[in-house]
């Protein structure tokens, strides 16, 4: 709390604590000296006993009503329950952020969310794109945590924080008035976090308040809620812990009118359900929306509509007239690069005529009349009537500027206006083809011979080369998260937009937005149809850089990805294909009634100029990927509906033409890729093979030369190599060390490998030592071991004991003749020496033993790649290899073991 303190010699403040709720705060004053003692003073470090001084407290009931009017506390707080699936969400306006245009708290559970919305006081150049940016942060302290950073606080924004931003920047783009150019920016902070309610929903609809509440022109309040489908039922804004049963993933914004935009990712979920789920959030949108509503017309600030400067409308006639005709040629130009040459010239020319015509002044950044003092006329001149915006009398005539902003903004709009025309009335595209007609494909697998897969997707001017790299669980991309969880990913896909693409030159360095979010999309639409960890134990990195764009580049990371993973070796479910679908309204300009034409496989041009950009990824199944940008009020479901079932018969085409790929996928492992063994051993057996500290796997690693040894708690080890040889022999190393010894069995030809005053430590298999007592070392008394024994000579021994701790106990004195024969000799206490080195070691086991003496690790085969229409009698050395003693599957160069 706050408080008003004086330092002075005489007044000074008292501090009580007095109990307030959110509505009774406390009150702060200062007060003359008395003799109540005061509950904190605060003392100089000086001896100075006059300036001392102390706080006080006052409740608002000790205020007099001059004092209550003159200071009063948060007036314009505002609080509301909005309804929301089976529970409520609390909106609160106006005690925190109140100097923001617009700021509220919002909270569902635990989890609270705080967002606030501002502008520059002066308004930026002109532009076709609204300037408008979006910061989400999900701080550490929301879960009572702390960066594990060396700087102890929040960094760089993580992917899932930019994937949030956009969440909230799509559907309030569509949503802002043309010709407002002040700069907005959105700021979302997550201040409390329960682990149960997802905050990203929760932001959506926070930032879709902030901005009703604020000064932003806007045409309609936004909120977006997340759907699930938990059994047959879909659920509204479900929990974490619902989520990991639920069958689709969708976050819906939108507005009274209709939907703005959706983004979802699902397991191969028919459209009939996708619409479903789309109604279910269409309506909890429009519940909350009419309640942010009301509370917009009692707290909401007024709009800065005196703000809008849109170009005047007689530049558009002037534009037409100068640039209509050759227009309808240039947009029939089907190449992307010769089209926007074309357009660029033109747009130059039209500069140059509005120039030498005077109508352009490249010096006036504003639209107006030029006057000069000869213009001034006196007062009491009759007004004249002016016609066409000109004067006719007198040496004078007067003719509008405009900016050359103006101008590029008018030509963008009049092309837009006649490609859209072009599409509605003529019913051919820039490129000629029909509404439902995909561009040309080709597709070619395994160009580059040293990654593990590759594959080139081309679609009319959009290509993308997509590669995989496999690796262990060492390349997983670990991810933090505000629950304090290690989330790691062991398939993602990174997607990259050079500017070379669109044929440009540009920033390159670290990813945008843009390459964040395309990269999401292509990889939640690929993870469906990827075989389980138990039957590929690889991690998958898939690289797919878009070389050519003009549309729908992130559905061509799709194609491209899935070919890739073919090639790869990787065993896919099926194979699946992404389409992006467009929409154009028939609108009153054109002589329409609004009617929407859908367009299959948009481009570059038509998505500018275009209502919608829906992006649908799946196969003849159902759908795994779909995102949908709206450009207009929103869409209807009838809408939605039509897109949904000509995207699925775009996905056909796309489908058969991705079978017709020249070379094929090779379907098997690649000999660069690494070797992958996977072992099961009992878990209480692990900690064998890391040794203290480590140094155990480390010392294997070493020896045998593998890349990497993964263990896991539940006895699960899988050893990655580069090569056969080392493969198995870490593999032998591994199942002796896990072997369960019996006591009773017998180890021939082992090697002393150190020397102590009260044994020696025998290796009875590589990586298992047990300890031999001095007073088992002979039947003959031995003072000290080092009398008869060193390091490297070769003994029998036999397990006598196994201690609490698993350290075992072997006995030499066991195997001699005296101790097994009666007329036997003494034992001379002379082991054997090791000269012969290549002598196998061998294990004799006691009946007691019999059937003990392998390892308990086991081996599980694995599934490199789909055998269907395979002869049956087609073998090769690898599978041979592969499926070798102790049950071991070893995945490697060409096996395809199943």
């Amino acid at each position: 709390m706050l408080a008003t303190t004086s330092f002075h010699g005489g007044p000074y403040t008292h501090f009580t604590h007095p109990t307030a709720t959110r509505h009774h705060k406390p009150y702060f004053r200062l007060t003359k000296p008395h003799s109540t003692p005061s509950i904190c003073t605060f003392l100089s470090p000086r001896r100075l006993t006059a300036n001392r001084f102390t706080i006080r407290a006052l409740n608002r009931d000790d205020v007099t009503g001059s004092e209550k009017e003159a200071k009063p506390f948060f007036p314009n707080l505002h609080t509301v329950k909005i309804p929301v699936g089976d529970r409520f969400i609390t909106v609160e306006t106006g005690q925190i952020g109140r100097q923001a245009s617009g700021s509220v708290v919002v909270r569902d559970g635990e989890t609270i969310v705080y967002t606030t919305v501002c502008m520059s006081d002066v308004p930026s150049e002109p532009s076709d794109f609204f300037p408008m940016s979006v910061h989400y942060q999900e701080r550490f302290s929301a879960a009572g945590r702390t960066s594990g950073g060396f700087f102890k606080r929040e960094g760089r924004t993580k992917d899932h924080e930019v994937l949030i931003c956009r969440l909230i920047d799509r559907p309030l783009r569509p949503t802002m008035l043309k010709g407002f150019y002040h700069e907005t920016q959105i700021l979302s902070w997550v201040l409390s976090y329960d682990g149960l309610h997802s905050p990203d929903s929760l932001a959506v609809t926070a930032a879709g308040i902030a901005v009703a509440l604020s000064e932003v022109p806007n045409t309609n309040t936004v909120a977006g809620v997340r759907i699930g489908l938990i059994g047959d039922k879909f659920v509204v804004n479900p929990t974490t812990m619902e989520m990991e049963d639920s069958k689709l993933d969708l976050l819906l914004a939108g507005s009274e009118t209709g939907i703005l935009m959706i983004e979802g990712y699902c397991d191969f979920l028919p459209e009939e359900k996708l619409l479903e789920a789309i109604e279910v959030g269409q309506d909890a949108v429009r519940a909350i929306c009419k309640e942010v509503d009301n509370l917009v017309k009692i707290c909401g600030k007024p709009k800065m509509l005196d703000s809008i400067k849109l170009p005047p409308p007689e530049l558009y006639k002037h534009v037409e007239e100068i640039a209509g005709d050759e227009l309808v040629d240039v947009l029939q130009i089907k190449n992307k690069v010769p089209r926007r040459k074309a357009l660029s010239l033109l747009e130059e020319k039209v500069l140059s005529i509005l120039t030498e015509e005077g109508y352009v002044s490249k010096s006036e950044s504003c639209v107006g009349a030029e006057i000069t003092p000869d213009m001034l006329e006196d007062e009491d001149e009759e007004e004249e009537v002016v016609v066409d915006g000109e004067y006719d009398e007198g040496d004078v005539q007067i003719k509008p500027f405009y900016s050359e902003v103006d101008v590029k903004l008018v030509f963008k709009s009049v092309s837009s206006k006649y490609l859209r025309n072009r599409i509605v009335k003529g019913g051919k595209r820039s490129d000629g083809r029909t509404s439902e007609e995909i561009r040309v494909i080709d597709a070619e697998c395994g160009l580059l011979p040293r990654a593990h897969g590759s594959a080139l997707f081309t679609r009319g001017e959009t290509q993308a080369l997509a590669v995989v790299t496999l690796g262990d669980k060492q390349m997983a991309q670990r991810i933090d998260n505000l629950v304090g969880v290690e989330d790691v990913k062991r398939f993602y896909l990174q997607y990259s937009f050079p500017p070379s693409c669109v044929g440009e030159a540009g920033r390159i360095g670290a990813p945008s937005r843009r390459e964040i979010g395309h990269g999401t999309l292509a990889e939640r639409a690929l993870e469906p149809i990827l075989p389980s960890e138990d039957d590929f134990p690889y991690t998958i990195r898939v690289e797919s850089t878009i070389t050519e764009s003009n549309g729908s580049s992130s559905m061509a990371s799709v194609c491209g990805g899935c070919l890739a993973l073919q090639d790869a070796g990787v065993p896919l479910k099926s194979s699946i294909a992404g389409i992006a679908m467009g929409m154009v309204l028939d609108t009153e300009e054109f002589g329409g009634d609004g009617t929407p034409l859908i367009l299959s496989d948009i481009t570059g041009s038509e998505d500018a100029s275009g209502d919608m950009d829906f992006k649908v990824a799946g196969n003849d199944d159902g759908v795994t990927a779909f995102q949908m940008d709206i450009k207009v009020g929103g869409i209807t479901l009838s809408t939605m509906k039509q897109a949904l079932l000509q995207a699925k018969e775009g996905r056909k085409r796309i489908l058969a033409e991705m079978l017709k790929c020249s070379p094929p996928p090779s379907k098997k492992l690649s000999k660069y890729a690494p070797l992958i063994l996977v072992m099961k051993v009992k878990p209480e057996k692990v900690n064998l093979i890391i040794g203290s500290g480590g140094k155990k796997v480390k010392s294997i690693i070493e020896e045998t030369g593998v890349e990497s040894i993964d263990t896991q708690d539940n006895g699960t080890v899988k050893i990655t190599a580069r090569d056969l040889a080392s493969l198995e022999k870490t593999k032998v190393i591994i199942s002796n060390l896990t072997m369960v010894p019996v006591v009773g069995d017998v180890y021939r030809n082992c090697k002393i490998t150190s020397v102590v005053p009260y044994g020696v430590f025998v290796e009875i298999v590589p990586g298992r030592e047990g300890l031999c007592h001095v007073s088992e070392l002979s039947s003959d008394w031995l003072s000290k071991p080092d009398d008869a024994f060193k390091v490297g000579d070769i003994v029998d021994v036999k397990l006598i004991e196994i201690n609490e701790k698993g350290q075992l106990r072997l006995s030499r004195k066991a195997l001699l003749p005296d101790q097994g024969t009666a007329g036997g000799s003494k034992d001379s206490g002379t082991p054997q020496k090791s000269t012969d080195k290549s002598k196998p070691r061998q294990s004799v086991n006691t009946p007691k033993g019999d059937g003990d003496k392998t390892s308990e690790g086991t081996f599980t085969k694995r599934y490199v790649g789909s055998r269907k229409n395979e002869p049956k009698t087609s073998s090769n050395k690898s599978d041979a290899v592969a499926s070798g003693d102790g049950g071991s599957a070893l995945i490697n160069g060409e096996a395809q073991v199943g």
